[in-house]
């Protein structure tokens, strides 16, 4: 490995500053861009009214994936594709059952990192209550299974 020139990080130090110097400009830029675009949908959404749109404006606008779940729901889904699993069971697996399920869009990997984030969240916490218990694979990864 070749060694620096200097001994300090200035000039490490000023690049980072003006990194964080220009993030910040962009990030205000980007905050008036979007007031502007909620100004103009509200002003969109006078001019439907006032020209006697009588329909609900919100029913059109594209519907954003609930991912909510009900009380214990995700709980209760993790239990019922464990008790049917033959053996330990990664929380990816766990994710991409619970959304075959729910019938949502499989080929999403935004939406699987997201689901698998939210059960392994919600396996620790069983775990703690001694339903389940953990053990790493060759790869470091958890896999679950029932307690006995």
């Amino acid at each position: 490995m070749r060694r620096a020139r200097t001994d300090t990080f200035e000039h490490t130090i000023t690049g980072l500053l003006t990194k964080r110097a220009d993030l910040c400009h962009e990030a205000e830029r980007l905050r008036d861009r979007l007031a502007a675009l909620s100004n103009d949908i509200v002003a969109i959404d006078h001019v439907l009214r006032t020209i006697g749109h009588e329909g609900d404006i919100d029913a059109q606008m594209p519907r954003r994936r609930e991912e909510r779940f009900g009380r214990n729901e995700l709980s209760r889904l993790i239990a019922d594709i464990m008790r049917q699993a033959d053996g330990p069971v990664s929380s990816r697996a766990i994710a991409s059952q619970i959304i075959a399920q729910r019938g949502e869009d499989a080929g999403d990997r935004k939406y699987l990192a997201d689901m698998t984030r939210r059960v392994s969240k919600a396996l620790r916490h069983i775990r703690e209550r001694g339903r389940v218990r953990s053990k790493a694979d060759a790869r470091g990864n958890l896999l679950w299974e029932r307690q006995t």
